[in-house]
């Protein structure tokens, strides 16, 4: 069964801008410098607000370049939503980004060969599937299965082709399946493919934008884990670069002289400040803006939306499951979204490790339970696909992106009444003093590490060129 993994809904190649801004970058030396540093009049100071690959792209394209950085990040650590867990001894595991999603002509793919990091392809058409009652999907089931998926994505597209006005992705799709028609048997199939949507762009169906969610740019090349972690890539762009933990930033100031930015510890002065704050954060409003933002960005920060894809990392005494990357199930209507996909962690690092994501609403909803009430509920789920009599997990790790005050969701989409276009106001600079970058401001490639990465290179030009 084909997963939605966003290279296999579209078909080729970088969009145009991120082409020529990758022709931009490798014209860079291999810290990613360009030749050429600013004089002593040239030389600006800037503030980075956040250690995430955003922000540490900007800080190292602009220390490259001969100015002044610091980078001011609320944790104890560097990463943002790249987080590289070694809890356990010899198994690291990526509780943030886990991918580089189309390895052709990507910067991260790049980076991370200059980092030295391991990668290992992952497959969306190694898969073992299964029904509510822990059947294989196979036979007549697979084809039906097969031909709603493919109903669904072409009830999308055609929805997008009639110039209609916007609505929900389900909406769209229920409308124009006739749902309220159909017996339960085929809307657990379509509930399934919507569900993959949501695991796909982290927002809940009822919000996605039916018009928009999947207009980002097309990618090409395989999809890649990183066995030793992905956290490699970060720590190969922190290297020389000055960055200050548990400033927490709470004001962002400024006026034609420059800015002043204000954490829970200092205050700081510089010419400019590059803001990478994830949008949820920037929704919560935790982060005071001085003059105040003009009003088409506050527009763009609120009509955007944050989803949610959340990680279950079960740890056995042995492997109990098939040999291949993606193990999926189908459960019945009142479980919608629950423990639907799930990765295969023994192929990429030969661990007894399965992963399991909850998205959107029911990622949300799981956040509130406790630890053994998430593990009790995924265990259920692998016993129906798997049987009774499968071990206990030895240990778990559990994330809660939606519940963490510096990221509030784990990333941007499009939701009903937004367009591509309010990411560019959410990426816009104010009064050439206040930059922001981060996944969700990159209209081509929104919601991944190497959008983000682009976002920082982006930013980072504004200001030195």
């Amino acid at each position: 069964m084909t997963m939605h993994r966003r290279r296999f809904l579209k078909s080729v190649g970088l969009g145009l801008p991120s082409l020529a801004l990758l022709a931009s970058l490798s014209a860079c030396d291999d810290n990613g410098d360009e030749s050429g540093t600013p004089g002593p009049s040239g030389r600006k100071k800037v503030i980075v607000v956040g250690a995430g690959i955003s922000g540490l792209a900007a800080a190292r394209h602009l220390a490259d370049k001969g100015h002044d950085v610091s980078v001011l990040e609320a944790r104890d650590r560097i990463g943002g939503r790249v987080w590289t867990s070694r809890k356990w001894s010899g198994v690291p595991l990526d509780l943030g980004a886990s991918w580089i999603h189309g390895i052709d002509e990507n910067p991260i793919t790049d980076l991370a060969e200059k980092a030295g990091a391991r990668t290992v392809v992952t497959d969306p058409e190694s898969s073992s599937d299964y029904l509510a009652g822990g059947q294989k999907v196979e036979g007549a089931q697979a084809q039906a299965l097969q031909r709603w998926q493919k109903d669904t994505a072409e009830a999308l597209a055609s929805y997008q082709d009639d110039d209609k006005q916007d609505v929900s992705v389900r909406s769209a799709v229920q409308d124009a399946l006739g749902w309220s028609h159909l017996p339960d048997g085929d809307k657990t199939l379509i509930s399934y493919a919507l569900n993959d949507y949501e695991h796909e762009y982290a927002g809940s169906v009822d919000q996605m934008s039916a018009l928009h969610f999947d207009d980002d740019a097309k990618v090409k090349g395989k999809d890649v884990l990183f066995p030793d972690g992905y956290g490699a890539v970060t720590d190969y762009l922190v290297k020389g670069l000055s960055v200050q933990t548990g400033q927490v930033v709470q004001q962002v100031d400024w006026n034609s002289g420059g800015v002043t930015v204000t954490t829970d510890k200092d205050t700081f002065q510089a010419d400019h400040v590059v803001v990478t704050l994830p949008l949820g954060v920037l929704q919560s409003g935790a982060v005071r803006f001085g003059p105040g933002l003009p009003a088409d960005k506050r527009t763009a920060i609120d009509k955007l939306g944050m989803g949610v894809l959340d990680k279950c990392y079960l740890r056995f005494p042995k492997v109990f499951w098939p040999d291949t990357d993606w193990l999926t199930y189908v459960p019945n209507l009142d479980r919608y979204g629950q423990w639907e996909q799930w990765i295969n962690i023994d192929r990429a690092a030969g661990q007894p490790v399965l992963l399991g994501f909850n998205a959107a609403d029911f990622g949300r909803t799981v956040e509130g339970w406790s630890d053994s009430q998430i593990v009790d509920s995924a265990m259920g789920t692998l016993r129906t696909m798997f049987g009774a009599d499968i071990p206990q997990p030895v240990d778990f790790q559990i994330t809660r992106w939606a519940s963490d005050p510096y990221a509030r969701g784990s990333y941007s989409f499009v939701k009903v009444g937004a367009t591509p276009a309010t990411r560019d106001q959410l990426a816009a600079g104010v009064d050439g003093r206040v930059h922001f970058a981060g996944e969700a401001t990159h209209r081509q490639d929104p919601a991944t590490v190497h959008g983000a990465y682009l976002s920082g290179i982006r930013a980072a030009k504004e200001i030195a060129g």
